[in-house]
């Protein structure tokens, strides 16, 4: 099965693909991990794009999930996390494979904003917590390593509210284009699984 995974920043998608890749026992490809993930020359490149502000160009980024999706752990199908983000690279992801399942998981830009506001990290090893969602243990303090937690610098509401009115502009007609079946994911994340493994299974 080839299954999308649409939803704004704080939805609980990256929750929602670990768990589906667990119970599926297909891999979860997300598009941001994988450019992280490069070396050697490749790592290069995308860092030549990323220091004169640019987003990594969809063709190549395209030639990059091609890749991925032919090593043998995806003979099974995947599931797809932060592309397509527009109706280009939907079309554009649509000339490679089609697409079985689109699913959508909802949530308000009020609550959105709740919890990216509540997200930190640690500065020493960069662990990710969330004040609402997933507290540290001690208040400040990385479970992990003992070092501060901060905020990240583009999680103001200002700069939340700019990427969520990016997401509702091009991500709508990408969720028409597939049919996307929606879940709320204000719902507890177990209840938004299963809502998810009740519409997969019919």
């Amino acid at each position: 099965m080839k299954l999308i995974l649409v939803g704004p920043q704080g939805s609980g998608k990256g929750t929602q693909a670990k768990l589906l890749s667990k119970k599926l026992k297909i891999p979860h490809i997300s598009s941001g991990d994988l450019l992280r993930a490069a070396k050697g020359r490749l790592r290069k490149e995308i860092d030549s794009y990323i220091v004169k502000g640019k987003l990594y160009p969809d063709e190549k980024m395209l030639a990059l999930l091609k890749k991925r999706f032919e090593k043998k752990d995806c003979k099974n199908g995947f599931i797809l996390d932060g592309f397509p983000r527009n109706l280009k690279q939907a079309k554009m992801l649509d000339s490679i494979m089609k697409v079985d399942k689109v699913i959508e998981i909802d949530i308000s830009d009020e609550e959105a904003i709740r919890r990216l506001s509540g997200r930190v990290v640690c500065e020493k090893c960069g662990a990710g917590f969330n004040n609402t969602t997933m507290p540290p243990k001690i208040a400040g303090v990385c479970d992990k390593c003992g070092g501060k937690l901060v905020h990240r610098a583009d999680d103001t509401e200002k700069a939340i509210r700019k990427r969520l009115e990016i997401y509702h502009k091009e991500t709508k007609p990408v969720l028409a284009h597939y049919k996307a079946f929606r879940v709320n994911g204000e719902k507890d994340a177990k209840e938004v699984f299963s809502y998810i493994m009740q519409h997969l299974n019919n």
